[in-house]
């Protein structure tokens, strides 16, 4: 019987033919440019990459303990849920990242990716971020501190003092690093607001200072200049001290910078009256806060917000000045709130805690 062919096995021998030199020459480009082509997206590349973060209840634990504490007043453990957001950093003094990151996050709608030159001046080292925003986080939390006592009318005593000078200042080579303002046309400096109030006022006229340099009191005069807002400023970087009537401790590690402000205010609000503020219900927010009450802008926004409903909330306080940032990244299932100042933020979250309608509120 005659066997069959199997044809997929058989291959007739042919002539023994030299290998064209080229085809080593392509095979080799071709290797070099797969190896070239995959280290190049693992090279360092220039830029920051922001993403979402994790958040902090004020009025709760963190690691088993109160984020915030009070000591020598009476307190009511508060229910609910105030959160402050965050933003993870990636990139520059923070470790680099490389171009696949980049990549990755240039194609993720919940992150953003900066130039590196535009978050941090050369030479910015990872020791000097980390300085920076821990002095900033404390500012932020004595500032906060302020703010709340202030709105529940108890007394406390602050401190302003000149820190620095701001580009093309009013005040440079009349006031000094160091110098402790005491009045300024015979009003008292009793917190910044005194001071913002009285310069508006007087409309842009020279401004009599009663300050304290190096142990002496002495009287100096400034002409203010108006800001592209309209107001009228002294050109100075100031720095608060204050002596509060009793111990407000805020306890948590790993988070920086000045944007959990309005935050921790309202957490300790929440933490002195009775009663919850929040109604039981999930609140979260950013936004820098000065004694006085004033809520200002932000960084990160849409990572924050993005943040914020991750972890459940249904309502975000976001600062006036962030609206046009917020516009467009606000997620399904997240209300946000427009805040200016400490007491809207307070009216917001008793208003909507109690059941009241988003619709009153004012939004971006």
């Amino acid at each position: 019987m005659t066997q069959p062919v199997h044809f997929e096995s058989y291959s007739p021998e042919e002539p023994t033919r030299p290998r064209d030199p080229r085809f080593r020459a392509m095979a080799i480009s071709g290797g070099l440019a797969v190896v070239l082509s995959a280290a190049a997206v693992l090279l360092p590349a220039p830029y920051v990459i922001e993403a979402p973060g994790p958040t902090f209840n004020t009025i709760g634990e963190v690691d088993g303990q109160p984020l915030i504490t009070v000591e020598g007043r009476e307190t009511f453990p508060p229910e609910g849920e105030l959160d402050l957001t965050t933003v993870f950093v990636s990139g520059g003094p923070n470790g680099q990242v490389n171009v696949l990151d980049t990549l990755r996050a240039w194609a993720d709608p919940a992150e953003n990716v900066v130039p590196e030159q535009l978050v941090y001046p050369e030479g910015t080292t990872s020791s000097d971020v980390q300085e920076q925003n821990a002095v900033a986080m404390t500012s932020s939390q004595e500032s906060a501190i302020a703010a709340a006592l202030s709105h529940e009318d108890i007394d406390f005593t602050e401190e302003l003092s000149v820190a620095g000078f701001a580009e093309d200042s009013a005040s440079e080579g009349i006031l000094q690093a160091g110098d402790v303002l005491r009045s300024v046309d015979g009003r008292r400096i009793e917190d910044i607001d005194v001071l913002r109030s009285t310069l508006a006022d007087a409309g842009g006229a020279p401004a009599e200072l009663a300050i304290v340099r190096d142990g002496a009191e002495r009287t100096v005069t400034v002409t203010p200049k108006e800001s592209e807002a309209g107001g009228y400023q002294l050109g100075i970087v100031l720095s608060s001290t204050f002596d509060f009537p009793f111990q407000v401790t805020i306890q948590l590690d790993n988070v920086g910078g000045p944007s959990a402000g309005t935050m921790f205010a309202l957490g300790i609000i929440d933490t002195l009256t009775e009663g919850d503020l929040t109604g039981g219900r999930h609140f979260a927010g950013t936004g820098t806060i000065d004694s006085a009450g004033a809520v200002g802008p932000i960084g990160g926004i849409a990572q924050k917000l993005v943040g914020a409903r991750s972890s459940g909330a249904e309502f975000f306080l976001a600062p006036a000045d962030n609206c046009g940032d917020v516009v467009g990244h606000i997620p399904d299932g997240l209300t946000v709130v427009r805040v200016e100042t400490l007491d809207d933020a307070v009216r917001a979250v008793e208003t909507l805690g109690s059941g009241g309608d988003a619709s009153g509120l004012p939004s971006c």
